[in-house]
């Protein structure tokens, strides 16, 4: 094992244990399904998937917005967030369970799936534009004039303490794990599962091809604008990675693997078919990175894929 320092003071390990028991009435512990890769026709080798796609509002996304409406003050005027549907959804169930006033802003290319949750909680809605970055400006605009509380999509230490609390109950389902593989957006979920986990467990990234933002940002040298053109986009398609988070990847991710649309696909309809897993194209991204054969796991290396969000109207994956 290797010496561990601590990333950022405010995510220690201790600190994310209380962030644990703040939000834990709120949220779900996850289950995790363990299995062998030969199940799924690849390599034999010790996996599992950890089902953050069952979690309240469809995605990992609630651990985040409970942190933030809990261990923050919020405005009379509620709390407005920006999304491409995982977050907002998250948001709008929060602030309905804790009787707050919320204003979602999504893009047009928000899936069906998303944006009906996010009524169904009760939040304001609002569609702002063709991306995530248009629907963030838009929120922006909208929080000067009526002064709610933002709440990040995924640059903020609370996101960070939100998502550690996968992690920590990792360690405790999977006590013997090698390595963790997930997928990267704004990289508010692996931020804070490798934060917690560096020095222990192996963390590998996984991004979409047409959004590669972690993969820009370690050439550049530090977050850049990246494309956004994947079928992942209403999830992982933020133009940049997070400034905070971009600065603990960049120290505890071993390594960034890029997957095509086409892979996500058919790590859905693995997941589908071998598991009855249902996910949406981001949701299946880790999963897409042994599917495709793009990571290689040694015969006794035990890989936990983090199965991220599952927001998606149904598929017909037989056609």
């Amino acid at each position: 094992m290797s010496s561990v320092h601590v990333v950022r003071p405010d995510l220690t390990r201790e600190r994310v244990a209380e962030t644990y028991e703040t939000i834990r009435p709120y949220v779900r512990r996850t289950p995790v399904l363990e299995a062998r890769g030969a199940e799924f026709g690849l390599d034999d080798f010790p996996l599992a998937f950890k089902l953050e796609s069952l979690q309240h509002s469809g995605s990992f996304k609630a651990r985040g917005a409970f942190t933030h409406l809990l261990l923050r003050e919020i405005a009379d005027a509620g709390v407005v967030a920006a999304s491409g549907g995982n977050h907002g959804a998250a948001v709008a169930y929060a602030a309905m369970r804790l009787k707050k006033r919320a204003t979602i802003f999504v893009p047009e290319i928000s899936s069906p799936a998303k944006i009906a949750r996010i009524k169904e909680y009760g939040a304001h809605l609002v569609l702002a534009g063709q991306r995530y970055a248009d629907a963030l400006e838009a929120s922006e605009r909208w929080r000067l004039e009526n002064g709610a509380t933002p709440i990040p999509a995924f640059d903020a230490v609370e996101n960070l303490l939100g998502t550690a609390t996968i992690a920590l109950e990792l360690e405790d389902q999977l006590p013997h794990i090698d390595t963790v593989i997930v997928a990267v957006g704004g990289g508010g979920l692996i931020g804070g599962i490798a934060a917690y986990l560096e020095g222990r467990v192996k963390v590998v990234a996984v991004e979409p091809q047409g959004a590669p933002k972690l993969t820009r940002a370690l050439e550049a040298g530090g977050p850049v604008d990246a494309e956004t053109d994947t079928i992942a986009a209403d999830s992982l398609a933020p133009r940049r990675i997070g400034t905070l988070n971009y600065d603990v990847l960049r120290r505890c991710v071993a390594s960034v693997i890029l997957v095509a649309d086409a892979e996500l696909r058919e790590a859905q309809a693995r997941l589908w078919t071998k598991a009855a897993i249902v996910t949406e194209p981001g949701g299946a991204a880790a999963a897409a990175a042994l599917t495709s054969g793009r990571y290689k796991p040694s015969p006794s290396e035990r890989v936990c894929v983090i199965i991220s969000g599952a927001n998606t109207i149904a598929v017909d994956f037989t056609r």
